[in-house]
């Protein structure tokens, strides 16, 4: 079996559009979230969001193929550009050799509701001919693959909140198993719009706070719902020995990624966290970290009710009696829920924490719930010399991921 390490990373998120300010930020406990800007929240339960901002597409696309491609897409754009200029792999592999894992939540949701707005207002002859590929889930991973010339496997993994966990996992598969040598993999999401904050809010999954210091606040007893966010993250895989030949960075290792499902529910976890655990344990598993205690768990963690919880329960049946001495944290208390693009950024996130020796903190973090009885790194970042990570994903559906990570 091949081993599989990362050699490039990039990031658009609501607390930087770069991996280096994603990551300053992140340690020095920046808050992302803010009162919605995208549309007016007039009359709206939920009035928060983590909005990225300052964006600027044309870093890494043309004009032309901005008015032609989705929020969503462009986000994806910006991130992989980022992570192929970072890995240095452009002109060093056969096409061939490289795939594109890159799924979305739900894709171009913004494409949809404008094109929507036409077909009511303006009648079928005004909906854009390119409403459909600007929206589908599958084009940011496509448009990728075009602008690299990378024609392995190209695909995207549809997960809701697992989506960018599942697609690096899937990745890691397809170049361990050697159907590939190198991999761009990750998630993006732009959903911030009125259907979607309707939605959400219906279905009692966001929260309703108005100050943006205790909305996101994963494992405090106050919790109340998550704040939805936006942005993409994307990782460069590649077969190590290949990629040390070629004197690559290299960043960290994937060990381990494990898969379930909950089969319960379609947006409640399991009560017993069954499958929760089990995807982590299989993740530990294949990493053989078995018994080890000096990790870094980054959570899902989304500072809802049911999900903290049911988390907690997971990690303690996982790591068993160990969990006490484990470092966790929620970069949600920063970042807000990303969706699809959650767990490809927090995946960047665990990686950095292992690289550096620094565990990010859950922010906001101010009364304990007996029933979130973990180390959740409240409030500032501490050092660790930690030996591997971990970062976790649940999703709508019952979808549950694990990724380890170890040093090289």
């Amino acid at each position: 079996m091949n081993r599989v390490v990362i050699t490039g990373m990039g990031a658009v998120t609501p607390i930087g559009n770069d991996v280096k300010t994603f990551w300053d930020n992140l340690i020095a406990g920046t808050n992302g979230i803010d009162r919605v800007t995208k549309f007016d929240v007039t009359g709206f339960k939920a009035t928060l969001a983590a909005e990225v901002k300052d964006f600027d597409p044309t870093v890494a696309m043309e004009k032309g193929a901005v008015r032609k491609t989705d929020l969503y897409t462009q986000y994806a754009m910006v991130a992989a550009t980022e992570a192929v200029s970072d890995s240095g792999i452009e002109g060093t592999i056969d096409g061939d050799r490289v795939g594109v894992y890159v799924g979305s939540g739900i894709g171009g949701m913004g494409t949809f509701c404008d094109e929507h707005t036409n077909l009511i207002e303006k009648g079928e002859r005004r909906v854009s001919p390119l409403f459909i590929p600007k929206m589908i889930t599958n084009i940011a991973a496509g448009n990728i693959a075009i602008k690299y010339g990378f024609n392995g496997p190209c695909f995207c993994v549809t997960t809701a909140c697992a989506t960018g966990t599942h697609c690096i996992g899937e990745a890691y598969r397809a170049i361990k198993h050697g159907y590939a040598d190198a991999m761009i993999a990750g998630g993006s999401e732009a959903t911030i719009n009125p259907l979607a904050f309707a939605g959400f809010i219906n279905c009692m999954a966001l929260s309703t706070s108005e100050d943006k210091d205790t909305a996101s606040i994963p494992f405090d007893a106050r919790r109340n719902g998550f704040i939805m966010g936006e942005g993409a993250g994307i990782l460069v895989l590649e077969e190590y020995e290949r990629a040390v030949k070629r004197g690559a960075k290299i960043y960290g290792e994937i060990v381990g990624y494990g898969s379930t499902c909950d089969a319960h529910h379609v947006t409640a976890p399991d009560p017993e966290a069954t499958w929760v655990s089990k995807a982590i344990e299989d993740a530990i598993k294949e990493a053989g970290l078995e018994g080890e205690t000096n990790v870094y768990v980054n959570t899902h963690g989304t500072s809802t009710p049911l999900n903290d919880k049911t988390e907690t329960m997971a990690l303690k049946k996982a790591f068993g009696e160990g969990v006490k001495d484990i470092h966790m944290s929620s970069t949600k208390s920063m970042t807000g829920h990303m969706l699809g693009a959650a767990g490809a950024v927090e995946a960047i996130a665990a990686t950095l924490a292992l690289k550096e020796g620094i565990i990010p903190p859950t922010i906001g973090y101010k009364e304990a719930d007996p029933e979130c009885d973990v180390n959740c790194t409240p409030n500032e970042a501490v050092k660790a010399d930690i030996v591997a990570s971990f970062s976790t994903s649940l999703g709508f559906g019952g979808h549950n991921a694990c990724l380890a990570f170890k040093k090289i």
